[in-house]
């Protein structure tokens, strides 16, 4: 077996564990009160046995178990072994050509977004540790690129993207109060939460200001694209943005530039 399969595999496998501890992240930053995900160790949620090693080795060990506890025989959730594999394949599939620092910083920025868009989805939070720790993160890479261009460029973003989120806010609470649509009872005290601030931040230190409006561009097409089906059909369960703009996130990493040149070929532009 050449080089060439070796690092995928191996970088498969560090994704498979940077999965599971993701999935940590997600239950105990999402939980209220939110909870440590270094104590206490990890353990049933249903009858609060504690997990040994052989246990939880990702996916593996889901699989052997057939997705119950080895105790008290209740349902695993299949969330755990799926973001494992996901983590898995995004490390394997973003090492396929090499150790590199994009590679690196690739696999990190999917590994947020993914877990913000779930944390998101199921208990509509954006935990600051994804978001404000993502933003540290993306100055860093930028930082070991060796470039002052690329520092400004991650921190200009960065700023760009927490400025233009908290506007946007803040003229959309404004005028969703005028229309009934928030701070009704049982309404959203705000358009948006100010977790998606935060995260346009992250967003923005990896992408920089010009992949940040890519970004919310996509989010608010594909999130008009499911939100206005689920209104006209009464479907009451809100969809967070953080969803969205976690998939435009990830949409403009992969194919933002060839996005960008087929619109100036559109319009003309050289």
């Amino acid at each position: 077996m050449n080089g060439s399969v070796w690092l995928p595999l191996l970088g498969g496998l560090f994704g498979a564990v940077f999965g599971s501890f993701l999935n940590v992240c997600i239950t105990r930053w999402g939980a209220e009160p939110k909870q440590s995900v270094v104590r206490p160790r990890s353990r049933c949620p249903r009858c609060g046995t504690l997990i040994p090693w052989y246990d939880n080795i990702p996916v593996f060990s889901w699989l052997v178990l057939r997705g119950r506890c080895r105790v008290c025989q209740e349902p695993i959730s299949p969330m755990y072994p799926l973001v494992e594999l996901g983590v898995a394949l995004l490390w394997g599939w973003m090492l396929r050509n090499g150790l590199t620092l994009e590679a690196v910083r690739g696999a990190v920025f999917g590994t947020l977004l993914l877990g913000i868009a779930l944390t998101d989805f199921r208990a509509y939070i954006i935990p600051l540790e994804f978001s404000v720790g993502g933003t540290v993160l993306g100055v860093l890479f930028a930082a070991l690129s060796g470039t002052f261009d690329a520092v400004l460029r991650s921190g200009l973003g960065a700023l760009v993207g927490f400025l233009l989120l908290w506007s946007i806010t803040i003229a959309a609470t404004w005028v969703f109060r005028r229309f009934g649509l928030v701070g009704g009872e049982g309404q959203p005290e705000e358009a948006m939460g100010g977790g998606d601030t935060y995260m346009a931040m992250m967003i923005g230190s990896f992408l920089g200001w010009g992949g940040l409006l890519l970004t919310i561009f996509l989010g608010a097409l594909i999130g008009t694209a499911v939100f206005l089906p689920i209104r006209l059909l009464g479907i009451k369960r809100l969809v967070p943005f953080g969803v969205f703009l976690a998939l435009g996130g990830g949409m403009t990493y992969l194919v933002g530039p060839a996005i960008i040149a087929w619109y100036r070929r559109f319009l003309g532009v050289a």
